[in-house]
Order: C-alpha cells, then sequence, then structure tokens
C-alpha cells in the first residue's frame, strides 16, 4: 500500500528552490499530484500532493527535506494526506478569470461571495500587488468551475462587481 502525503514548505524565495525540493522528492520515489508553487513577498511556498511506494516514513521524508541547502531556513511540515488526490468533475475549470486595478479594501471577499451565489468553485486562486510608476496594481487571478447553467450570470455578476469598484475585469473560457 502506498503512503500518501501532504509537502508545505515556506521560507525564502532562492534560484533552484524547487529544483532541489523536486529532484529529491523523485530520488525518493514521490509520484507528484496537485502542486502549487507562489512567491508571497520576499518568501515563497510550496505545496505538494506526493504518492510514495509503501514503507515511506513521514519523519524521514521531513528529515530529507530539511538537509536540502535550499531549506535550512525554511518552515517544513508533512502530514498523511487522507483526502482524494484528484479531483471530482464538479472541479473541472471552466473559466480563467483576472480582475486588476487599484486596491479596494474587501475586493478578494467580493468576488468570493459572487462565485458562491452562483454555486462556482473556486479551484485556484492568486492575487498580488504589482508595482507600478505612480502605484501598485492589485491583480486577482482565479480559475473556477462554473455551473453552465448560471454561466452568463455569473460572469456578468462578477465583471459588474469589479466595474463598480473602477477594476478591469477579463476572462477566458478555460479549454477542455
Amino acid at each position: 500500500m502506498s503512503t500518501t502525503a501532504l509537502v508545505s514548505i515556506i521560507g525564502p524565495d532562492k534560484v533552484g528552490l524547487i529544483s532541489s525540493i523536486t529532484g529529491l522528492l523523485f530520488d525518493l520515489g514521490a509520484d507528484l499530484g496537485d502542486t502549487s508553487f507562489a512567491v508571497l513577498g520576499g518568501g515563497a511556498e510550496f505545496t505538494a500532493i506526493c504518492e510514495f511506494p509503501d514503507g515511506m516514513e513521514l519523519d524521514r521524508l521531513r528529515e530529507e527535506l530539511a538537509s536540502l541547502p535550499q531549506t535550512e531556513t525554511c518552515d517544513i511540515k508533512v502530514t498523511h494526506f487522507d483526502l482524494a488526490t484528484t479531483h471530482p468533475a464538479s472541479e473541472t475549470i471552466t473559466h480563467n478569470i483576472t480582475v486588476s486595478g487599484g486596491d479596494s479594501p474587501g475586493l478578494m471577499a467580493r468576488l468570493c461571495e459572487v462565485f458562491q451565489q452562483f454555486d462556482a468553485n473556486i479551484v485556484r486562486l492568486n492575487s498580488e500587488r504589482v508595482p507600478g510608476t505612480d502605484h501598485a496594481t492589485y491583480v486577482i487571478s482565479a480559475s473556477v468551475a462554473i455551473p453552465s447553467v448560471s454561466e452568463q450570470t455569473c460572469l456578468a455578476t462578477v465583471s459588474n462587481t469589479a466595474g463598480e469598484l473602477g477594476l478591469s475585469c477579463d476572462w477566458v473560457k478555460a479549454s477542455t
């Protein structure tokens, strides 16, 4: 029987960080499932679902990850992952939506409420402040599963919500 683990590493962003982590995971026999990486300010976050052959001890995995020079100052967590390792059909991304402009308090909450109102599931969400010459631009990118029955109304409401806040909204239908 295989061992499924959730690996989470947070620390300073460094060149070679992802390469060293994924290389070690490969050497240890990991089959990577859903994986995400993000630069967060001056830091970085790597998270992955990893399936290992039977016998992988999670304490050993954590020690191996901590021994990498690139992770010496990182917070490393390794836990059993007992949830499904693949997405159900209801979480298939149907649209990629980008809202951008000046920062607006409550923006993230308002957009998420719109998605909830239309039973749309947020599969991935990223936000960042992009420095500009006069001021920073706030960009939210969401990959969302919108039910077909509410697709047009949901997209119109997201666009209207962004417009009310003086922001731009673009979306593309995801390829299936």
